[in-house]
């Protein structure tokens, strides 16, 4: 059954910042100064993530008006490259990236939401992941109801979590100067500017990370070519602003050094604006930051596994659309026990952050470069008339991303040789597969 299109533009705008405002920018600041020392470079990663992320938006953009793929994640690198590249970079992503990333998101949310329900139990670990499974498979239910329920709770949900983040950066800039300023803060000693820069970019960014699989959704955009462009661009451009508000309200509120001695940074700041009350707004953005995600999420990656299908590396089973409802629904199930098989055995959080960044840009930076290969095909070049940036944009995006990539590599050298070793086995999988599914 194909996939009929049912996202407008606000769908696709919202999905791309849903994608990207998950819970990093919660949490990631406090890494961000500590490696960075100073209030400038502190600043300087920030606007330089959001200008990456910026340039990595008008690459996507461009790759989505050039091919409005369903599954485009997949299905750029198979046309661009081999069917076997492709396989690999997101056999890394199912196997490490997606499922952790989800289960860790959904964790740390209920971590939060269990402050305010008060029940006896809740924060315990056990407490926790019951929550946390309870609130995955209520999303769930939302996304088999079908393609536009789902997207239509994400317009409410990200749309209040913008709200919400807007007033409290606001708040937290006009009372600048009444948090603790002077606390005793270890900063990281890098060997050079340069290295602080590039360390502090690791958790920059995982905070701006995600616009780029809203290209999983390019069949469900409807006028890709005109929707999906402008999605992306108003999507990337609109996080920027606010992480760099919510940034400078850290900063105003906390000063440099209360900044990098804060791992729970918005509850800190929370707590000294509103009070006994603060924690509770703060883990009410936080849990619906992390429901959004999720929610996001199981909306736009049965789409790699229908493209995987399509071309015979994975059952058939995972192509099947509900002409309906335009939702995968064997797919949406099996995502759904991935995740939860993640809760049960779940890590921490701060730990995942650079195993999770070398897979993902390394995968990002595959999938981007495609664009050169699109641009060198004379018969492609000849007949496409729409939206185009300069590859120098492309050139500089991928080349940070690598770059990126490196950084987390050489941060956890042993995370990041499993990853390779998970990479290269994709390998053989994808020919075993491509053997026997018929």
């Amino acid at each position: 059954m194909s996939i009929k299109p049912k996202l407008n533009l606000l769908d696709t705008t919202v999905a791309v910042i849903s994608l990207v405002i998950g819970i990093g920018i919660f949490r990631t600041p406090a890494l961000v100064a500590k490696e960075t020392g100073s209030v400038e470079l502190f600043f300087a990663a920030w606007i330089a993530g959001g200008v990456i992320a910026l340039f990595g938006g008008l690459t996507f953009a461009e790759l989505g008006s050039r091919k409005p793929f369903a599954g485009g994640f997949y299905k750029l690198a198979s046309e661009a490259y081999h069917p076997a590249v492709a396989f690999m970079i997101n056999f890394l992503g199912i196997v490490i990236t997606s499922g952790a990333t989800y289960a860790a998101v959904m964790l740390l949310g209920v971590e939060y939401l269990s402050g305010l329900i008060p029940i006896e139990g809740i924060s315990s670990p056990a407490g926790l992941k019951i929550t946390a499974t309870i609130i995955v498979l209520i999303i769930f239910i939302i996304n088999f109801l079908g393609i536009k329920t789902s997207a239509t709770v994400l317009n409410i949900i990200t749309i209040s979590k913008i709200g919400v983040i807007v007033i409290f950066s606001a708040v937290a800039i006009f009372l600048s100067g009444s948090g603790d300023t002077s606390k005793p803060v270890e900063i990281v000693q890098n060997s050079s500017i340069f290295s602080a820069f590039t360390n502090g970019l690791i958790s920059v960014f995982f905070s701006y990370g995600g616009y780029q699989l809203v290209m999983n959704l390019c069949a469900d955009v409807i006028e890709p070519k005109r929707n999906l462009k402008r999605g992306i661009i108003t999507g990337v451009l609109l996080t920027i602003g606010i992480y760099l508000l919510i940034n400078y309200g850290y900063y105003k509120m906390l000063g440099f050094s209360g900044v990098a001695g804060s791992p729970l940074i918005a509850a800190e700041v929370a707590q000294l604006i509103f009070g006994s009350a603060g924690n509770k707004i703060i883990s009410f953005i936080i849990f619906i930051s992390a429901a959004g995600f999720v929610n996001v999420s199981m909306l736009h990656l049965p789409r790699i596994y229908h493209a995987m299908a399509e071309e015979k590396v994975v059952p058939k089973a995972f192509m099947k659309v509900n002409e309906k409802t335009q939702v995968q629904e064997f797919t949406l199930i099996f995502l759904t026990l991935v995740i939860l098989f993640f809760i049960i055995m779940q890590g921490q959080f701060d730990k995942l952050i650079n195993i999770i960044m070398f897979n993902d840009n390394l995968a990002i930076a595959v999938v981007a470069s495609t664009i050169f290969v699109y641009r060198r095909r004379k018969e492609e070049t000849a007949s496409y008339d729409g939206f185009k940036v300069s590859p120098i944009i492309h050139f500089i995006y991928v080349l940070f991303l690598l770059i990126v990539a490196f950084k987390a590599f050489s941060q956890d050298y042993i995370s990041g040789l499993i990853s390779v070793s998970v990479l290269l086995l994709g390998l053989p999988i994808f020919y075993i597969l491509k053997k026997y599914i018929k």
